[in-house]
């Protein structure tokens, strides 16, 4: 099955192990066995490599290879294909928020005027003037 890369990207990031992961990768490059660290109580090293190859297939980060060491770092173009794809729903929200916003000003006005209009035939006057 040949799922488009946003799909590959949000099914990687879907797990918290994965999260975890690129959370330490924030701090800079770190070997599998580095990464494997917090891990290794409750959780076996090949399965972190599995963890490593869903996020490799994903775009999120790059593994490299110098001699021994196989480092993994963050690769920005994944999360900003993410990030893309996140702001046009982000610009409708804001839009969206911004038209209730005034909608509920428009309420405010109203009940406002109701309350003054109430108030004013409660003390005896109609509409400002005496009866």
């Amino acid at each position: 099955m040949n799922q488009d890369q946003l799909s590959l990207t949000f099914a990687a990031l879907g797990d918290p192990t994965r999260r975890a992961i690129l959370t330490r990768l924030t701090k800079g490059e770190a070997s599998v066995a580095e990464l494997s660290k917090p891990f290794l109580g409750g959780m076996s090293a090949p399965a972190i490599t599995k963890h490593l190859k869903v996020l490799e297939k994903a775009g999120l980060i790059s593994r490299g290879r110098e001699a021994q060491w196989r480092p993994c770092k963050l690769n920005g173009q994944g999360f900003k294909e993410i990030a893309d794809w996140v702001e046009t729903y982000r610009k409708f929200w804001e839009e969206s928020f911004d038209r209730l916003d005034e909608y509920l000003k428009t309420l405010s006005k109203a009940k406002e005027t109701k309350t003054k209009v109430a108030k004013t035939k409660k003390k005896g006057t109609k509409y400002g003037r005496q009866k």
